[in-house]
């Protein structure tokens, strides 16, 4: 299959130009770039379905030039509701060096470049930049972007700066163009307007045909909500904001209307492979294998093998039928930062833990659970209303107290 008709059946492609993608990807290898503003301090999965596109093409022999834009990250593209905050420079370089720290750390064995547009514009005087790159923009094209145009028709109104920003954009490709032979950029289909900015000021100063392509905006099936901070429901690559765990939650968790799209877009398991796994989904879709392959994937390709497997092991022992067992030291700290905890002592009643964990409301309510079974510590059903907890029961000062199947604790010795 070629690497077009691949791309093609993952979904990761939404707009392009020139005659055919053919002529983009499965011809001459390319110099391909792709620009990031650091608006904040790490990557977001909106962010990372590009990112996949990237590593994709890199595998297949394209050169990736990454570009984090410290300069256009100043300003920031126009939004389709409201100016966007101006950012201090200090912040902007801190976010610029998280987020290439972050995307050096994913595409590592690739071929790939990193660069900052702040280096060209820092000392790019205003009126040259009119002259070299505003002379070949006219006013009457701009305005009809999208979100320029969105925000001209509301109250809102829209700043020059963010009306210059598609000038800004396009001068990065002119520049990479000239200096790296970049002749494809890649972004996400709200860029399509800034991508198309630079392909038109370098065929306008170059009589060159360079391309665009860009990526859907990624949404779940089952809620209509797209990936991505603005949304309020942002996953970040970043460990800090969002754990390994919490990441690997985010994956397992997704509607079964979306598993195997997502497992196109944000895995490198071959179509093959994802076409077998859909089929067990659809003999057996309860037992969700699709979403625990695609949380696995996700998390060894973000944060590394261990980590996925640490996340793996915590959840089966949190939510599933996995055995209590010695837990090395990375499964240790995610069950400790995951988990509810309590401190218990040696010989306290397991009637009186259970209402400190507000696992039973009552010491009554305890009871009554006991007796009906539900109540299990380590895996081993609790049957005595005298039961109290012993060190004999803990591995390594821990244990899992458990009600039915979804309400659990960690105990602390």
């Amino acid at each position: 299959m070629k690497l077009s008709e691949q791309l093609e059946s993952r979904g990761f492609v939404h707009q392009f130009s020139g005659a055919s993608l053919t002529e983009i990807t499965d011809k001459e290898k390319r110099t391909i770039y792709h620009g990031i503003d650091p608006s904040a301090d790490s990557a977001h999965a909106g962010n990372f379905v590009i990112w996949m596109l990237l590593k994709h093409l890199s595998q297949n022999g394209h050169k990736i030039v990454f570009l984090v834009g410290g300069a256009t990250g100043m300003i920031g593209d126009p939004k389709p509701d409201a100016e966007r905050q101006l950012k201090p420079l200090e912040e902007v370089e801190k976010n610029v060096q998280k987020i290439k720290a972050q995307a050096e750390k994913f595409f590592a064995g690739s071929e790939i470049e990193f660069v900052n547009n702040y280096d060209w514009f820092k000392n790019f005087p205003v009126l040259d930049f009119l002259r070299e790159v505003g002379k070949h923009f006219t006013v009457n094209e701009l305005i009809k972007k999208d979100a320029i145009a969105t925000r001209l028709q509301s109250d809102t109104g829209l700043s020059y700066t963010e009306f210059a920003y598609p000038l800004i954009q396009g001068y990065d490709y002119l520049r990479l163009f000239e200096d790296k032979n970049c002749t494809v950029q890649i972004g996400g289909s709200d860029q399509w307007g800034n991508i198309i900015s630079g392909v038109d000021l370098v065929r306008r100063k170059k009589q060159t045909e360079v391309y665009a392509l860009t990526v859907p905006l990624i949404v779940d099936k089952a809620t209509g909500k797209k990936f991505g901070k603005s949304e309020g429901n942002a996953v970040w690559l970043d460990a800090e904001k969002t754990s390994p765990y919490q990441f690997y939650q985010f994956w397992l968790n997704v509607s079964d209307e979306s598993v195997i799209d997502y497992l196109k877009l944000f895995t490198l398991l071959s179509l093959d492979d994802i076409s077998a796994i859909e089929r067990d989904v659809l003999v057996n879709p309860s037992d969700r294998a699709g979403q625990r392959i695609l949380a696995f994937e996700v998390t060894a390709n973000v944060h590394g093998q261990e980590q996925a497997e640490a996340a793996a092991q915590v959840t089966s022992l949190l939510f599933g039928t996995g055995e209590f067992r010695k837990l090395e030291e990375v499964e240790r700290s995610t069950l400790l930062e995951s988990a509810p905890i309590q401190d218990v002592t040696d010989g306290q009643p397991i009637v009186d833990v259970l209402v400190e964990t507000g696992l039973a409301t009552s010491k009554r309510e305890a009871r009554t659970f006991i007796e009906s079974g539900a109540i299990s510590l380590n895996g081993v059903k609790l049957v005595e209303l005298e039961s109290t907890v012993s060190e004999s029961d803990f591995i390594d000062n821990l244990a899992l107290l458990r009600r039915g199947k979804k309400h659990v604790f960690v105990l602390k010795i």
